[in-house]
């Protein structure tokens, strides 16, 4: 099987793309090393791994990269509401146009897996579920709900609504919530936390590439559809996950009274329809918050905000 990953040098990419060199599999990563290419270096030592360094809005770049690929799995974006914010015009381009430029590439015959985003879904009251409506709060909402019912309804599709990963990768990320919350504790040692009542869902990395294979294993009954992918044990509110990090390292979390958080984000999610499926995460809060704590420690980062 062939296999294309666009952005494969990212966080999800780099956790994902050795799980499917192991398998047999010929994986092609696409990625603009904007963060660098170290984390990819050890991958090299696979036959079936082949490199190319480019952007995805360039067309005769992709449709080069996209011939006789089997399934493309499509993580490439300007992610998160902080980066999405800092430059709108680049995350609309990246996030839409090259998805639309993907999708008039690629054939019925190829299948598009999609990362997309339990962010699509806002601040809910009730339990989400995939049948929820969407009510995106930032632009990287908005660009991943456009994103994915664009490829739902030009392409054989799956995609995946992820919780908010959290967890140590090759290319780790220190803009996600808990991993966030965690490397403050160990550096700085107390932090100043507001709404702390709102609730999140959470998925460790090492989950989320496992719910690809998933996927890959799945995609006859799965394909032109939308999952949740996380775990009903792992919706936790700010202050669950505050106190839990606090319990391992010794911060002090102040929870303000008075502020507002910019992320706005405020929900429950169900993940029924995929644990039906067979698919259940691996990894708890707990433990990823062990590995985060033990890497804080022992890496300095120079820039662990340079993707905000």
């Amino acid at each position: 099987m062939n296999i294309l990953i666009t952005g494969g040098a990212g966080y999800i990419g780099t956790a994902l793309t050795p799980m499917l060199l192991q398998r047999g599999y010929n994986v092609t990563i696409v990625d603009n090393l904007l963060f660098g290419g170290d984390p990819i270096i050890p991958f090299f030592r696979y036959p079936n791994i082949t490199f190319k360094k480019g952007d995805i809005r360039n067309k005769d770049f992709m449709k080069e990269t996209t011939r006789n690929k089997d399934v493309i799995i499509h993580l490439a974006a300007v992610v998160g509401y902080p980066a999405c914010r800092k430059n709108p015009e680049l995350a609309e381009s990246v996030n839409m146009g090259a998805t639309k430029l993907l999708s008039s590439l690629v054939s019925k015959d190829q299948l598009i897996l999609f990362g997309s985003t339990g962010s699509n879904y806002g601040n809910v009251e009730e339990v989400c579920t995939e049948e929820t409506p969407l009510n995106p709060l930032s632009l990287y909402g908005q660009t991943k709900t456009y994103s994915e019912d664009y490829l739902l309804n030009h392409n054989t599709t799956l995609a995946f609504r992820f919780a908010t990963a959290f967890g140590v990768a090759p290319r780790l990320r220190l803009d996600l919530l808990i991993n966030d919350f965690t490397y403050r504790a160990v550096s700085q040692g107390y932090m100043v936390v507001y709404e702390s009542h709102f609730m999140r869902t959470f998925i460790h990395v090492h989950d989320i590439a496992l719910s690809w294979l998933f996927a890959i294993d799945n995609a006859d009954t799965m394909q032109n559809d939308v999952f949740n992918v996380g775990s009903d044990s792992l919706n936790y509110s700010k202050k669950e996950i505050c106190d839990l990090i606090a319990e391992k390292t010794g911060a002090y979390f102040h929870f303000a009274d008075i502020g507002r958080d910019a992320d706005k984000r405020n929900y429950v999610v169900s993940y029924e329809k995929i644990k039906k499926l067979g698919f259940n995460t691996t990894i708890t809060v707990e433990e990823g918050i062990d590995e985060l704590v033990k890497a804080s420690n022992a890496i300095v980062f120079k820039t662990p905000y340079t993707n905000v």
